[in-house]
């Protein structure tokens, strides 16, 4: 549920406390220091109501979702996306359950847009307890699935574009069922994301049944059409996989995290995390099967930086760190898989 919005009087209240606020980092502060300055640029640019209202709803919808998933920071987390149609008697819908059903095992809770379909399918199979629930506000559907509805873990959103923020940046996988235009701009726009370096790497399934054929004839799509016309490299073909049973979603979504944790970028330097250092003989393999991702220098073990000290980011980890070009982050994902290897 959304927060009320507080009167005039309350906000210059909050604003007095929030500028006298000394719990807050000299980070914080600063970036505090910055969100005013663009309130106070809009209000004084000549800023329409329309625009107004967009960045205020936009701001309170990420609060809202910010408020909601703080305290499961610590849990992974799976975004499941496809479509609202699909029916309870659908093997993809009882696939979809299977698969929820098995990442609550496993200590995993389960992001949907808290609708019908796919939606209520991932919140079936995960229960209750193990779900968040996303959902657009629109004007020909009735809201959330009965299972969410009244779930603490549950926000409501008006913009497709803070929903999508939020589903992301909360992520740490995604498994897109087939689906219409909705779940087709979703997995293309995850894609770009991973594409870019605007998500963090991440394990992408698409998962389907043996009968349906929907992801391979979308992927054959793919290969006849944008790799041959070299819209997109081949290499970004390793951003995703096609699956066709939870136990290969499963495997592709747990193997990610078997010695990778996370990334960082210090400077030119790309810091990544793993849980067991590698042997000298494994850096100098990635080293020669992965040159070509990097802008010069070498992949090397490394201990925390002075960036990562100062905020106590994830100090107890073994670490390498490369120039990486920042392109190429089919191939990243690959060193990504060969790095996991090394403890499989």
């Amino acid at each position: 549920m959304s927060s009320p919005r507080p009167s005039l009087e309350e906000a210059y209240t909050k604003l007095s406390r929030l500028l006298s606020d000394e719990s807050m980092s000299a980070q914080q502060r600063s970036i505090v220091g910055s969100l005013l300055s663009t309130i106070d640029h809009l209000a004084l640019a000549g800023s329409d109501l329309l625009d107004l209202k967009i960045a205020d709803t936009a701001l309170q919808e990420m609060s809202d979702a910010f408020d909601m998933f703080r305290p499961y920071r610590h849990v992974k987390k799976l975004t499941m996306f496809g479509s609202a149609r699909t029916k309870a008697h659908d093997p993809i819908y009882e696939l979809a359950v299977r698969l929820a059903e098995r990442l609550a095992d496993h200590d995993w809770m389960v992001i949907t847009g808290a609708g019908p379909g796919i939606m209520e399918a991932g919140i079936e199979g995960a229960g209750a307890d193990r779900s968040f629930g996303v959902n657009i506000l629109l004007p020909f559907e009735q809201g959330a699935n009965a299972l969410i509805a009244l779930d603490p873990k549950l926000v409501e959103m008006r913009y497709f574009f803070t929903r999508k923020l939020m589903m992301v940046k909360e992520s740490d996988a995604y498994a897109v069922l087939p689906g219409g235009f909705g779940t087709l701009d979703e997995v293309f726009e995850l894609l770009t994301l991973l594409q870019t370096g605007k998500a963090q790497p991440a394990p992408l399934v698409l998962v389907d049944t043996p009968a349906s054929g929907y992801w391979e004839a979308w992927n054959t799509f793919l290969s006849d059409h944008a790799v041959a016309s070299g819209y997109i490299s081949a290499e970004d073909e390793a951003l995703y996989r096609i699956v066709q049973s939870t136990d290969d979603a499963m495997e592709e979504i747990t193997r990610f995290y078997a010695n990778y944790d996370s990334l960082r970028m210090v400077g030119a330097n790309m810091i990544v995390r793993c849980h067991v250092t590698p042997t000298p003989e494994q850096v100098e393999q990635l080293n020669d099967e992965f040159a070509d991702i990097l802008l010069a220098g070498r992949i090397e073990t490394t201990g925390p930086t002075s960036a990562e000290q100062a905020t106590q980011d994830r100090l107890e980890l073994p670490r390498l760190t490369m120039q990486f070009d920042r392109m190429h982050y089919g191939r990243l994902r690959t060193m990504i898989d060969r790095l996991n290897s090394f403890v499989l």
